[in-house]
């Protein structure tokens, strides 16, 4: 398992997009470079008093122009350290190992600013932006370069351990924010993902049951056009009232999708509403709606889903139900739950895979707490049953 999870932290892509140089990169590179010239004017054994420090703290007079240079470079190198860290890890060390060579050659015993602890954002940018490959690779640059300070300037080893903690836990400092912000990139496009999957939900319902009606009265209507062409007409005039339907609700989910837009204060159809599906149907199936008194007592997200359900119910039983002629649509309050049944007297159907528009029925049943069912029903057709709190 622990092989799987080095693997994975391996071939970790680097993040995209990292952000691009801001103030705040100035304003650190501003802060160290006039630390850098500072320490260089005033810190004893730079200005030639060697022997007023601890040869650990005092660098020749010798080293100060060069080691000020390094210093420089090596903190110039933050500027990308965003855009491309592993590179930066690579420069900046890597001038640090050849100066550290340099002073073996010459003996010297110490050669480099304090103010070249900038370094220590280097592994926090490499493990927050780079890939897997370059952070594991950068620290290795980075304990390289610790061996060859400790050459350089003999310790004891715990000093070495102890100087590695510190660029690990900027390391690991990294790490974690970058998992944070992967974790919530991740959260941010499941929520995403749950709007695309309701708004698809919401068109499949809409369009797919207005243009099966609309399809429906239009094969009607050119059936009848020669010998009845007064039922024609009425054909023709439901084609009408129906796309205005589907327009006016069209254009209330786009004005909510709308960024900016004032919102459609027009009610949403509820359940009451489903009695209207029972007069959208000219003719075979027939659909017969029944709907208690005491509706109103639901309140509006149940009444919506269960006007949503029975319009996409009838739908399917208008475009699939062999040699159906009548639908019925029933509705019962039973204590704290309503039960929705839809159901036609069509040939007997057999149970297969469900379609996207059941799929979209039993997500709007779970969304409520509720139960979904649907199949062959007892006596031939088909039936869906729903049942949802009535107070959810």
């Amino acid at each position: 398992m622990l092989r799987n999870v080095l693997q994975a932290l391996w071939g970790e892509p680097r993040p995209d997009r990292p952000p691009v140089r801001v103030w705040r990169d100035w304003a650190l590179l501003g802060v160290l470079l006039a630390w850098s010239v500072l320490e260089a004017l005033f810190r004893e054994g730079l200005s030639g008093s060697e022997a007023s420090l601890p040869s650990a703290f005092s660098i020749p007079l010798v080293w100060r122009p060069v080691a000020v240079v390094v210093t420089v470079a090596v903190l110039l190198t933050l500027l990308w350290r965003r855009t491309h860290p592993f590179a930066t890890v690579v420069a900046a060390f890597g001038i640090l190992t050849a100066f550290d060579v340099v002073r073996i050659l010459a003996t010297i015993e110490n050669g480099l600013l304090w103010s070249i602890a900038g370094v220590l954002v280097l592994p926090y940018s490499l493990f927050r932006w780079g890939s897997g490959r370059e952070a594991g690779t950068g620290l290795g640059v980075i304990l390289a370069w610790l061996v060859v300070t400790h050459i350089a300037d003999p310790t004891e080893a715990g000093e070495v351990v102890a100087g590695f903690g510190f660029f690990l836990f900027s390391a690991a400092l990294g790490a974690s924010i970058r998992f944070h912000a992967n974790a919530r990139a991740r959260d941010i496009e499941q929520a995403k993902l749950r709007q695309r999957h309701q708004l698809a939900r919401e068109l499949h319902d809409v369009v797919g049951h207005y243009v099966s009606a609309i399809a429906i009265q239009a094969q009607a209507g050119r059936a009848m056009v020669g010998s009845e062409p007064a039922r024609a007409a009425t054909a023709l005039k439901t084609i009408e009232e129906t796309a205005s339907h589907a327009l006016k609700e069209m254009r209330v989910m786009v004005g909510v999708l709308r960024e900016g837009g004032e919102p459609d204060l027009a009610p949403q159809a509820g359940v009451g509403d489903i009695a209207r599906l029972a007069r959208q149907t000219d003719g075979r199936p027939m659909v017969a709606v029944q709907l208690p008194d005491d509706v109103d007592q639901l309140r509006p997200a149940v009444g919506a889903a269960l006007y949503r359900i029975a319009q996409e119910s009838v739908t399917n039983a208008i475009r699939h139900a062999r040699n159906a002629t009548r639908i019925t649509v029933d509705v019962v309050i039973e204590g704290e739950e309503v039960r929705l049944l839809v159901r036609d007297d069509g040939e007997p159907a057999a149970q297969g895979p469900f379609g996207y528009g059941l799929v979209g029925i039993a997500e709007r049943a779970r969304l409520l707490g509720g139960s979904f069912r649907a199949g062959p029903a007892a006596g031939g057709g088909w039936m869906v049953d729903v049942v949802l709190p009535a107070r959810a």
